[in-house]
């Protein structure tokens, strides 16, 4: 939620708040009353989104790190496999072209790569262990695998429950903003001969301006002094 969006908000509780005060001067069929207690439901409405939006960018932050997380463990056991596939390339013919990391650093590539590096192995698997690799090398490679692509599902689910929050934050800007320009015709129809009243209102539905930010202020420098010319004399 940014500043114009708690602006936003910080208005639609001064109108809620100005409903309540003066409820009863509006009839429970009017119009005036329905448009109050819709602005209510806007205000819910957006507390709500708002929250949904905060959560989503906390499931987000912390499906990155999870995600780094994941990223170095898989890429640490694939290195693993990799120094002992080049010191077993020695005894098993055609084992070079194989087991080679992969250059880039797309996560889907080396999720791809880790699972070609799994079924590559399972053949081999009693001369790795022969070369001290953990007798659940491969089933720990695959832990990783899963861990991993569970970390980047988790960081996108996130992802996209603040974006989704956002948007639905912005729909209920647009629908309060709306009861508000309807409410400033009936508000102000109704108290027409009441000057406190309508200054209330005035001031409970006016929109917050944004703080201006200070110009920065430049200095000029002080120029520096000509250089005397050699043999003149000085005033």
């Amino acid at each position: 939620m940014n500043d114009n969006d708690r602006r936003s908000l910080e208005k639609f509780v001064r109108v809620r708040d100005f409903g309540q005060s003066h409820a009863s001067d509006f009839a429970a069929t009017s119009l005036g009353h329905q448009l109050l207690i819709d602005i209510g439901t806007v205000v819910a409405d957006f507390n709500r989104q708002a929250a949904a939006e905060a959560s989503g960018h906390g499931e987000a932050r912390q499906g990155t790190a999870t995600r780094a997380e994941g990223r170095a463990a898989l890429r640490e056991a694939m290195e693993d496999i990799n120094r002992t596939a080049r010191i077993m390339a020695g005894d098993v013919p055609g084992l070079g072209d194989k087991f080679r990391l992969p250059r880039g650093s797309n996560d889907r590539e080396w999720i791809n790569a880790a699972r070609a590096f799994k079924a590559d192995a399972e053949p081999l698997k009693a001369q790795f262990i022969a070369h001290e690799m953990p007798a659940d090398f491969l089933e720990d490679l695959q832990d990783k695998i899963d861990s991993f692509e569970t970390a980047i599902s988790d960081q996108a689910a996130g992802v996209g429950s603040h974006v989704a929050a956002g948007a639905a934050i912005d729909e209920v800007i647009d629908r309060g903003n709306e009861i508000v320009r309807k409410l400033d015709a009936i508000v102000r129809n109704k108290y027409a001969d009441n000057a406190a009243v309508l200054a209330e209102w005035t001031s409970a539905s006016h929109m917050e301006r944004a703080p201006r930010r200070a110009k920065p202020v430049t200095v000029n420098p002080t120029p520096a002094p000509s250089p005397q010319t050699p043999g003149t004399p000085a005033h």
